[in-house]
């Protein structure tokens, strides 16, 4: 990562002199002058220091640029993860950065997901395939192909295929979960 380039580019993109930048985060422009040229480098401390002034935090400084974020993703990209009684794909990789993770669950016949603990999140279904009883808490309610369900992670829930036919449902949870 080119770091003073990237200094160079929040401080011109906030309309900052290096003078006034100097100023706000209390060094010197000679200092901030061979940073942005790459002849010096910042500690973690200072560094932080500079980003505090620019409006920005080392998390957003060091984050993946959005230019090169994958958008598509292929069934070569999936991962597979086979359970006894269900299987997860996650369908997008590397999802715990994210605010939202869709994953594709397969149930077979007669078979169950695992029992989510009660949390903060929020979850929708879509089920693809078959059907399957949302069981939220001890209620349960059956979810035919083509229709959804959505609901806050406040209870124990879990999903079960009662049928002689498999299951296909796209989950998806918000924060990441699986």
């Amino acid at each position: 990562m080119d770091i003073g380039h990237k200094i160079k580019q929040l401080r011109m993109q906030k309309n900052l002199t290096l003078e006034e930048l100097a100023s706000r985060c209390e060094l010197t422009k000679g200092f901030l002058s061979q940073l942005e040229n790459d002849i010096s480098s910042p500690s973690i401390s200072t560094l932080n220091d500079i980003l505090e002034a620019l409006g920005s935090s080392l998390q957003e400084f060091f984050s993946q640029d959005e230019k090169n974020v994958k958008t598509v993703f292929h069934e070569s990209d999936f991962f597979e993860d086979d359970k006894d009684n269900y299987s997860i794909s996650w369908i997008v990789p590397n999802t715990q950065k994210n605010d939202m993770e869709p994953i594709l669950i397969t149930i077979p016949e007669n078979g169950e997901s695992f029992e989510m603990a009660p949390h903060s999140g929020e979850e929708f279904g879509y089920v693809l395939e078959g059907s399957v009883v949302l069981m939220v808490g001890d209620k349960g309610q059956t979810v035919k192909k083509g229709e959804t369900f959505y609901l806050h992670g406040k209870e124990f829930h879990k999903i079960i295929n009662k049928n002689k036919k498999t299951a296909k449902v796209l989950w998806v949870s918000t924060p990441p979960s699986f």
